[in-house]
């Protein structure tokens, strides 16, 4: 067990103190943050304000067409080819053009740039006029528009989860589907990156002639399991990084982004859009304000109704399980082979479940208590992924409990295995390796 520990602690710090750790532990985070950062930085930049020309045969859509922080609508009193030819010369955004029609309500507009038009800038244009044409349509009709305003109906949906004492709990389906899909991902990316790091090891070291000092010392069993534990302790402590750090670079640009800025929603509303709207728009703008506040007021409520200590624990567990599982079988992959170009022919049959389980992840998320998911979170070879798919939606505890025992058999059966592939392996050069040299491998005692 001593020689183990050494071999681990050689393993961690030797792979700890390299150039290329301390640059993937640091521009990790930054990867990570900036999915987060760059969008509300983009968003928070003031672009110069484009002017959109607007030459409207019919009267009707002009004036309903607001000035916004991004745009500004200036009509234009001629005709369409005297405003094109104009345009042309100036430097506005772009020109919209709306024909008068006879026989049916105008429908139709083209705007004309000098660059691809935004898709705000043509969804703005778009409602507008959608707005406009069906409010004259059921004016038409003799309907007032108040009175269809009056019949739309939100409707919201509780899901409430009953368990086997009948205590009632909140559940948002939606939270659980993103947790579910984004924990399989990044353990299915753990094991395939660490695993693989095991493997690249092996290869070198028997390349480099270096092993044959090293088992000459300490078995080639002890050898595998110190080279598998320590490079899971690196993974480890690199992941606790880069959570802890991408939460401080996040954390750091919101409170800079916010600028000290103390106006509440409803206070910005009347502070900015009390000039571009009359009373009745500022009432339904209002309305939607009071819509979004209560979006965040679930979105809020869903974020806390997440059992963490239980996501946590289950995902250090599968990753490290995991990762054993998949380690040894890589580990033994490197022994048997002399470069990383001949892993291919013996990975793949390894791969295949760990592939399968994220190529399944769409119908798992869809039926979380199915008979696929089920078997498929027992299996040990896609459980890890399954598993922590199936856990935000709620799984039995003698679920999670028999799929962690059966992970923890079937690392300890690979294990066995692969050492028994590693010892001979190890020392074996020049020789292309077959399925069928592996299995002699095996009946060795």
């Amino acid at each position: 067990m001593n020689k183990i520990s050494i071999i681990i602690k050689r393993e961690y710090l030797s792979r700890v103190r390299k150039k290329s750790f301390i640059i993937m532990t640091l521009l990790g985070p930054v990867l990570m943050a900036s999915i987060w950062v760059i969008p509300l930085y983009l968003a928070s930049l003031s672009d110069e304000k484009k002017t959109i020309e607007v030459v409207d045969e019919t009267g009707i859509f002009a004036p309903k067409f607001k000035n916004t922080k991004e745009f500004t609508f200036v009509p234009v009193e001629v005709d369409i080819q005297t405003a094109k030819s104009n345009f042309y010369l100036s430097g506005d955004y772009a020109l919209l053009y709306i024909p008068q029609t006879q026989l049916s309500l105008p429908t139709t507009g083209t705007l004309y740039s000098k660059h691809q038009p935004s898709l705000d800038v043509k969804s703005y244009i778009r409602e507008v006029m959608k707005k406009e044409v069906e409010r004259m349509k059921l004016e038409a009709s003799g309907l007032q528009p108040d009175l269809l305003k009056s019949i739309k109906t939100g409707i919201k949906i509780n899901t409430i989860k009953i368990d086997d004492k009948g205590n009632e709990e909140k559940s948002f389906t939606e939270i659980s589907m993103v947790l579910g899909i984004f924990s399989g991902i990044i353990i299915y990316m753990f094991i395939f990156m660490f695993a693989a790091q095991v493997m690249r090891g092996v290869i070198e070291e028997k390349t480099s002639r270096i092993v044959e000092i090293i088992v000459s010392s300490v078995r080639p069993f002890q050898l595998m399991m110190g080279k598998i534990i320590g490079v899971a302790l690196v993974g480890l402590t690199q992941f606790l990084l880069w959570v802890f750090l991408t939460l401080v670079i996040v954390t750091g640009f919101q409170l800079s982004f916010a600028g000290g800025e103390t106006l509440t929603g409803q206070e910005k509303l009347y502070v900015e859009s009390s000039k571009l709207y009359n009373e009745d728009q500022l009432s339904e703008f209002s309305e939607k304000l009071n819509q979004e506040d209560d979006l965040n007021i679930q979105l809020l409520e869903a974020v806390r109704s997440v059992n963490y200590a239980e996501m946590i624990g289950a995902f250090l567990f599968f990753f490290l399980a995991g990762y054993l599982l998949y380690a040894a079988l890589f580990a033994a992959i490197g022994s048997a082979v002399d470069s990383e170009a001949d892993t291919q022919q013996f990975m793949l049959p390894i791969t295949i479940p760990l592939i399968l389980s994220l190529v399944m992840s769409q119908y798992i998320i869809t039926n979380p208590d199915g008979p696929v998911a089920f078997w498929l979170s027992m299996i040990p070879f896609t459980s890890p992924v399954i598993m922590m798919m199936r856990i935000p939606f709620g799984v039995p505890y003698y679920q999670l409990i028999a799929s962690m025992a059966i992970l923890i058999l079937a690392f300890l059966g690979a294990t066995w295995l692969a050492g028994k592939i590693y010892r001979t392996g190890i020392l074996m050069y020049g020789k292309k390796v077959s399925y069928r040299e592996i299995w002699k491998w095996l009946k060795y005692n």
